[in-house]
């Protein structure tokens, strides 16, 4: 597993970011620029992902393994205390890694995600996501990444390249194609109702064991987490501060300043 680092390798306050399930560690850039003076920043691209390895089981790509991996990184790390940002599926992982006994987690933040997931949305990802999609030209296939991606909220021009670029590789016949292994979408194809409502309960149950401060930040037109799941996690568990940010669906990017002062003044303030 691949992971990039910004600020002082021997500051003893690390805050990690862990990304959502089609994107990568550069995500964060902007966030990790913002708070590198306070952190050691530790950002992963998740196996299967961005620059890290592929599994030869493509059943492993699920929460589980994904936590396994991130316990692993943070025994190299050596950090006595983290603070944790999960968008997406990083916040899934944020929640399995703080519910467990005398874990490391100071303060979580879990951008636009809980225990309870809309089923028609997590359909609409697991479509997108084994999709093989291949285009000519860069500017055609970031303009695919932009329509797919419109959920995120108004960005430039200059934010939706960066959003495309961040995702997108050549192959050896020069296309244009996305950076993971399409067999992610294996688990999803998979999943019945009856697991899917035994994951939920099993990421509730973890949710309501989390004690450390926590931050929701919810797109207030998210489709994937629901108005009714964003107040059950403020009255639960760690009872999260809820924010929301008006024009944004799932997930916000936290590339803007307005979205990253909120995460930071969490943290820091």
């Amino acid at each position: 597993m691949a992971y990039q680092e910004w600020g002082d390798p021997h500051n003893p306050n690390v805050l990690l970011c862990l990304h959502g399930v089609t994107r990568v560690s550069d995500d964060f850039d902007q966030l990790a620029r913002a708070v590198c003076d306070t952190y050691r920043v530790v950002c992963p691209d998740i196996v299967g992902r961005g620059r890290s390895g592929w599994l030869r089981d493509p059943q492993y790509y699920v929460l589980p393994q994904y936590l396994n991996d991130v316990v692993t990184l943070l025994a190299r790390l050596n950090a006595e205390t983290v603070d944790l940002v999960g968008t997406s599926m990083g916040g899934l992982i944020g929640i399995g890694l703080a519910s467990l006994p005398e874990n490391p987690i100071r303060k979580l933040v879990l951008n636009d995600v809980g225990p309870s997931l809309n089923p028609d949305a997590m359909g609409r990802i697991g479509e997108y996501i084994g999709a093989d999609m291949r285009f000519a030209t860069f500017d055609e296939a970031a303009a695919y990444i932009r329509s797919i991606s419109a959920s995120f909220g108004p960005h430039t021009d200059a934010e939706w390249r960066k959003l495309a670029a961040d995702v997108l590789r050549q192959n050896a016949q020069g296309e244009w194609i996305r950076h993971y292994d399409l067999k992610l979408a294996e688990p999803f194809k998979s999943t019945n109702p009856e697991a899917f409502k035994l994951a939920e309960t099993l990421l509730w149950n973890a949710y309501k064991a989390i004690t450390c401060p926590t931050l929701l930040v919810r797109g207030e037109q998210s489709d994937l987490l629901s108005v009714e799941t964003a107040q059950l996690m403020t009255q639960s568990g760690p009872k999260a501060k809820l924010v929301e940010l008006a024009g944004v669906g799932h997930a916000p990017t936290l590339l803007h300043t307005d979205q990253i002062e909120i995460v930071s003044d969490f943290l820091i303030g």
